[in-house]
């Protein structure tokens, strides 16, 4: 096995690819918390509207207008879902195989269940952007609710689960 600075002269390509992989898991990650705050926001702004009185942050927060989120909510998903897919290659052969070895099961199922919940959440965006489109129809309010819940918490999943695991490994060579 070549050590690494031997291996940068025989291919100095190598170091590049390195380079994109962590660029492009440093964006994932910053399109990921964009999604979590929006997704969030919506959430709160569903089930918790604002109430009259004084305007603290709690309020401030509980007081956004749910529907303008949506937009953000559906091109942040599939653009973070998009580039996983870019990564996950390099995430399969780096990562995984090394969780197995150290007999990671439960970090590396958590990281399987995410990937079929984000599919799933893929699949509710066309219903999401149906309940949520101008003007709001009133007999759709709940399921607006339970919908922008479920995918809250897919974000949620998705964003600690990868979080954690890019901890325990992270993408190193």
């Amino acid at each position: 096995m070549l050590d690494n600075s031997r291996r940068d002269r025989v291919n100095p390509l190598a170091n590049n690819k390195f380079s994109m992989t962590i660029a492009l898991l440093i964006i994932h990650g910053l399109l990921a918390v964009a999604l979590l705050g929006a997704i969030t926001h919506q959430a709160i702004g569903v089930w918790l509207p604002a109430r009259p009185g004084p305007k603290s942050f709690i309020r401030r927060m509980r007081s956004v207008s749910t529907a303008s989120y949506v937009t953000a909510v559906i091109v942040l998903f599939i653009a973070t879902a998009i580039l996983g897919g870019i990564i996950y290659p390099t995430y399969r052969l780096n990562v995984r195989i090394v969780l197995e070895q150290y007999e990671l099961h439960k970090a590396n199922g958590s990281f399987e269940l995410k990937e079929h919940m984000v599919a799933v959440g893929m699949g509710m965006l066309p219903v999401y952007w149906y309940l949520w489109r101008q003007p709001l129809v009133e007999q759709y309010a709940r399921s607006r609710k339970i919908l922008t819940t479920i995918l809250a918490f897919i974000v949620w999943w998705g964003f600690l689960v990868g979080h954690v695991l890019n901890n325990i490994r992270g993408f190193e060579v």
